[in-house]
């Protein structure tokens, strides 16, 4: 059933999270709702099915999560830890065991959450400051990164959104 509150967006600026920041929060949480919505009753059957040998509905779950993860870390200028390397690694691997569609779901809405709680710290007179990203350091701004979070979540929703929507006709 949709929703019957306008977007996130719409609904006015988020308690503690820095004004510039609002537009990527709202887009995170936008992203949360969008994907629970779209994958609730979603048949664990399908999970891993790429329809026309696109990414699979868990791959794009999976890689949601993991990059919020590592990008964040960026912004906080940490270096990925070797969990965090092996998560990378996994993602996409159809093979793995005891992925469920609520549990891939579970994890993409506890990063977001982690995100919000990482944004609302965020000293506002940072966020034009450096930041090397990937093992080859390539540089970025805090902004940036926090900008690339917000539009690169919005790009997989709309893959996994026409990924599930195949996939439903096609059952």
């Amino acid at each position: 059933m949709k929703s019957k509150q306008p977007e996130v967006w719409l609904r006015g600026p988020l308690d503690d999270v820095p004004a510039l920041l609002q537009p990527v929060a709202h887009a995170l949480l936008q992203a949360r709702e969008e994907i629970a919505e779209l994958m609730n009753g979603f048949p664990e059957q399908q999970l891993w099915t790429k329809p026309a040998n696109l990414a699979s509905p868990a791959f794009h779950l999976q890689h949601l999560t993991g990059v919020l993860d590592r990008l964040f870390t960026y912004i906080r200028q940490d270096e990925l830890s070797e969990q965090q390397l092996n998560y990378l690694a996994a993602e996409g691997n159809a093979n793995a065991n005891g992925i469920t569609v609520a549990g891939l779901v579970q994890s993409f809405s506890n990063q977001i959450d982690l995100a919000l709680e990482q944004i609302k710290t965020q000293d506002p007179q940072t966020l034009i400051e450096f930041r090397g990203v990937g093992r080859a350091q390539l540089p970025s701004t805090v902004i940036g990164l926090y900008t690339h979070a917000a539009e690169h979540t919005m790009r997989h929703l709309g893959q996994l959104l026409v990924t599930v929507g195949v996939l439903k006709h096609e059952a």
